[in-house]
């Protein structure tokens, strides 16, 4: 099993090393948390990556990474995404989310618009709620993240109340099925 993760331009030349310029294969095999994707974006004249999960709009934030840190980035975002999940109140194994994510694959971008602009948003949030600790080092990321994770977010075609849901409550679905 396998993760696939796009990414955008800006995250693609920074970490060139990491892209499969082959193509991404077989989509089917991506498993049940589907595909990601992963943008970069600067605290502190810091570099932060955001994933986020195409089905469930659920997210992850990655701190202060340089680009030694490129070649485990996968464990990384799995640690990142584990811890992420306790917090938000998912609760389950390391070695259940570790199989369900599998290998990560960094793949070129797909021009998503949806979540490129979904992923914008969730950045501009957190650029409103930084303001209040200042410094990176100071900053509560699961906090942030979980708040970002917690904003109201609309899954579906129609404009239906039911439509609206939560990230985390959408993550939780597929992680416990």
């Amino acid at each position: 099993m396998r993760t696939i993760i796009y990414t955008t331009k800006k995250l693609e030349k920074f970490a060139k090393k990491l892209i499969n310029k082959n193509g991404d294969g077989d989509i089917e095999n991506s498993g049940i948390l589907g595909n990601w994707n992963a943008t970069m974006f600067y605290v502190d004249r810091k570099k932060c990556l955001l994933f986020t999960n195409k089905k469930t709009k659920y997210n992850v934030i990655l701190t202060n990474i340089k680009a030694a840190d490129l070649n485990k980035v996968g464990d990384l975002f799995k640690n990142a995404f584990y811890t992420q999940l306790i917090y938000d109140g998912i609760i389950s194994s390391f070695d259940h989310i570790a199989t369900l994510t599998g290998d990560l694959v960094f793949s070129p971008t797909d021009n998503d618009r949806s979540t490129t602009g979904f992923q914008n948003q969730r950045i501009s949030d957190f650029d409103w709620w930084k303001e209040e600790f200042v410094t990176l080092e100071n900053m509560p990321i699961k906090e942030l993240t979980g708040r970002i994770n917690n904003v109201p977010i609309h899954i579906g075609k129609s404009r239906k109340m039911e439509d609206f849901t939560y990230s985390s409550e959408e993550m939780k679905k597929l992680i416990l099925q």
